[in-house]
């Protein structure tokens, strides 16, 4: 515990300083406290890109945002794409280069939506700071362009009358202000203010850029680790970048400086069941007796493993399932899309483990 609380190490910010990982060389300076000491920083703030150029895989939107910068303007932008994919840190990234670090804080708000999604913040917060004027040069003589951000992450959980208020403020203000729309799902924003923008989609990451940047971190930090290991990140974060490090940071700090991170440690800390658990739930099925299912059931829920954990691990096996035939198997899913509907109400996990594998348990055994 004491190491996985306990700061990066002095020989890591000495090797820092030799030498740039891939994922952002102006990233990598610790930050100092009143005591001179370095403190320690999240690694996913620590590595994340300074520069448009650093953002990985997102070709189209880096050759864009390029242009936009040469020429000091941009459009009203909605990104949109998978989490952990580089949308916030693009946007960050680039209004640094265009404002630069004087004028940063002045000339860019950033809400996160998901907190503040009502109509209210649109007409206080966002309507205010839209209209105030931007003033102000760099002080390393390059052009300034004459206009603020705002940046609403995850506007896709905004209500439809915050975004309706939202597509007023942007067509009021548009020689002052610009817009930069972050979500998920571009269908939940209204076709007004998709319309108002460039939009760009953000790909998942490829498995070689992930394995790139995350093995360039553990080079940067002197961290040792299994190529085993490293397949499993990128099989638990799912292609999240952000998920990735932060599962990374955590095993770093848990096995010590002398330590070698392990495929084992990445699947504990990310919460992956254990194959052997999931194999003895489907063999139970196989048993026809619901006792059994029950005690199987209640020690994996004991053991800590999240059901819906649980069901994206169990997709997959049924799948590969020889067993089955493709009719039992679309009642198996269709049963699995009903329990994680359930459990994403907020229903017991126990009760709906118990239904989904007894109607598996019904196919194994009495389906046709």
């Amino acid at each position: 515990m004491q190491a996985f609380l306990k700061g990066g190490t002095s020989s890591a910010a000495a090797k820092e300083k030799t030498q740039s990982p891939g994922p952002s060389a102006s990233g990598t300076k610790s930050q100092k406290g009143k005591d001179g000491k370095a403190k320690p920083v999240p690694w996913i703030e620590k590595y994340r890109p300074r520069s448009v150029e650093d953002v990985a895989y997102q070709d189209e939107v880096i050759a864009v945002l390029k242009k936009c910068i040469q020429g000091s303007d941009l459009p009203n932008l909605l990104f949109y794409g998978p989490p952990g994919t580089g949308k916030t840190s693009t946007i960050l990234a680039a209004a640094r280069q265009l404002f630069g670090p004087e004028l940063f804080r002045n000339r860019v708000l950033e809400l996160n939506a998901s907190d503040e999604r009502g109509i209210s913040v649109v007409r206080e917060k966002v309507k205010k700071f839209a209209q105030l004027t931007a003033g102000g040069s760099r002080s390393d003589g390059k052009p300034c362009p004459p206009f603020k951000i705002i940046i609403l992450d995850e506007a896709d959980s905004m209500t439809k009358d915050a975004q309706s208020a939202l597509r007023r403020t942007m067509e009021k203000e548009s020689k002052t202000t610009r817009f930069c729309l972050i979500c998920n799902y571009v269908s939940r924003i209204i076709g007004p203010i998709t319309s108002r923008c460039a939009k760009f989609r953000f790909k998942a990451l490829a498995t070689d850029i992930l394995t790139s940047r995350l093995k360039a971190i553990c080079e940067a930090e002197g961290v040792s680790i299994e190529d085993a290991a490293v397949d499993a990140l990128l099989a638990a974060s799912g292609g999240d970048m952000r998920r990735a490090i932060m599962y990374l940071q955590s095993a770093s700090r848990l096995c010590g400086q002398d330590g070698t991170i392990s495929q084992s440690m990445i699947f504990n800390i990310a919460g992956v069941v254990p194959e052997d658990s999931l194999d003895q739930l489907i063999s139970t099925c196989s048993s026809d007796s619901y006792e059994e299912l029950d005690k199987v059931v209640k020690n994996v829920i004991f053991e800590g493993y999240a059901a819906s954990q649980i069901l994206e691990q169990l997709f997959d096996k049924v799948v590969n399932m020889n067993t089955l035939s493709d009719q039992q198997k679309a009642i198996i899913f269709e049963k699995m899309a009903h329990t994680d509907k359930c459990l994403l109400d907020g229903a017991d996990e126990y009760l709906q483990l118990m239904a989904l594998f007894s109607t598996i348990m019904q196919q194994s055994c009495h389906g046709s």
